[in-house]
């Protein structure tokens, strides 16, 4: 089941990713998400999607471009870097994109717009992966993300979604269900966020919360009430097909049996 896995990846330089990368290939782990944010982005994440490129050839990637991170200059220029990235991604047997407006959208250039220009393109190969927050409506005040989910699933370009982390099971199978049966689509690829609970990620998370994480305080104070309500995510992803994506650290030994524990 770990294998089947998909992991993301943080790190601040060339090697740190070297190391987690050696880690993943030690642990047989083969599907690997590269975020873009904090550190990661502009021409560091250029430099970084180069370099798996060229060093490490048997991984499956996913990169998330963000298009807030890799903004430069003005609308027009950040599409062309973006387009340029696409083709790039296209030339790597491995590679896709998830593709996010970021946590500040700019004006006239979120994936909608996005999405709306590239499918005048010539020359698409990859298909795309967008973000889907089940929680936004109900705890964050945004009645929009369906709406726009039917914008960027109209545009054709679309094969998989990622779904956020959150702590509210009865909304999340809602949410679901709705984009499982919207326009009848059964051929889109689901994945679903998992945050692994530690001591450690309830005290950071307490301090920063993550933008747009719903986590209750039920959780958040308690860790074993934290750690059963992960089996139960893990559960509900495993019986409606969508692959966990483990979102918090794994690269040490401890941490990853960890995962392997929940797992099993």
């Amino acid at each position: 089941m770990i294998n089947n896995l998909r992991f993301e990846l943080s790190f601040k330089d060339i090697f740190q990713l070297e190391e987690k990368l050696n880690f993943c290939k030690l642990k047989r782990i083969n599907n690997i998400n590269i975020p873009c944010k904090g550190h990661i982005k502009k021409q560091f994440y250029n430099k970084s999607f180069e370099y798996i490129r060229n060093n490490y050839e048997e991984f499956n990637v996913v990169y998330h471009y963000s298009l807030y991170h890799q903004y430069s200059k003005n609308n027009e220029n950040s599409y062309q870097e973006f387009l340029n990235f696409y083709h790039n991604c296209n030339s790597y047997s491995n590679c896709d994109i998830l593709l996010i407006s970021g946590s500040i959208k700019k004006k006239n250039y979120d994936v909608i717009n996005v999405l709306n220009n590239l499918k005048k393109e010539k020359d698409l190969h990859n298909q795309l992966g967008i973000a889907y927050n089940p929680y936004l409506n109900k705890y964050f005040n945004f009645s929009l993300e369906r709406e726009r989910y039917k914008q960027k699933i109209s545009t054709g370009l679309i094969n998989s979604i990622w779904i956020q982390f959150g702590t509210d099971i009865k909304l999340l199978e809602r949410e679901v269900n709705f984009i499982q049966n919207y326009d009848n689509n059964k051929t889109l690829k689901l994945y679903g966020s998992l945050l692994i609970p530690s001591k450690q990620f309830i005290a950071r998370f307490k301090y920063r919360p993550w933008s747009g994480v719903h986590i209750a305080d039920e959780y958040l104070y308690s860790l074993d009430n934290f750690y059963s309500y992960t089996k139960d995510l893990i559960s509900f992803y495993l019986d409606n097909n969508i692959i966990p994506v483990i979102e918090t650290d794994f690269s040490s030994l401890v941490k990853f049996e960890s995962i392997y524990g929940l797992f099993n």
